[in-house]
């Protein structure tokens, strides 16, 4: 499984931009991973960047989104080994959307299939509720950097898996 978080200025992929992406596996050494997108579009939406803390000329700073998603590609294939990528979001909608739409335009495939999986969907369904929410449970805080955002996500994952006896295998 890997836990995967992206900040974005805007709210759909092409149109806007994915510009920043976190990751980290659920495996006994979690490895990690952080990465930077310098914008593909024009557009932009000033409070979604302002969410990310990062400025317009910070963001046309950032590496080439190609080389980002091919170095994210190769660390996902290199993490799962010969094991199925599982992909793991706080919010797939929004998170997936943009990985998804990013691994097929630059890269022409996507480790991950065609699926995801909603943390918050998985925390409604263990509680029996559809209004509550999993984020109390993480140890590290929601910051928007997304490499804590998806650590924050395994560690609420961890606790569902302790307190509900989650089955993921």
């Amino acid at each position: 499984m890997i836990f995967v978080d992206i900040e974005a200025d805007g709210p759909i992929p092409g149109d806007y931009s994915m510009i920043a992406i976190g990751a980290v596996a659920y495996t006994e050494d979690r490895p990690t991973f952080l990465d930077y997108l310098r914008p593909i579009s024009e557009k932009w939406v000033p409070q979604a960047l302002k969410v990310s803390g990062f400025t317009r000329a910070d963001t046309l700073q950032f590496p080439d989104a190609r080389g980002t998603m091919q170095r994210f590609y190769e660390w996902v294939t290199e993490v799962c080994g010969n094991e199925r990528p599982f992909f793991v979001s706080d919010n797939n909608g929004f998170d997936w959307m943009f990985v998804a739409w990013y691994f097929h335009h630059f890269l022409g495939r996507n480790p991950f299939g065609h699926s995801s999986t909603n943390l918050g969907s998985l925390y409604k369904g263990l509680v029996r509720s559809l209004f509550l929410n999993f984020k109390h449970l993480r140890k590290t805080p929601h910051t928007h950097n997304p490499l804590d955002d998806a650590i924050g996500n395994l560690e609420a994952f961890e606790e569902m898996v302790k307190r509900w006896k989650v089955r993921f295998r």
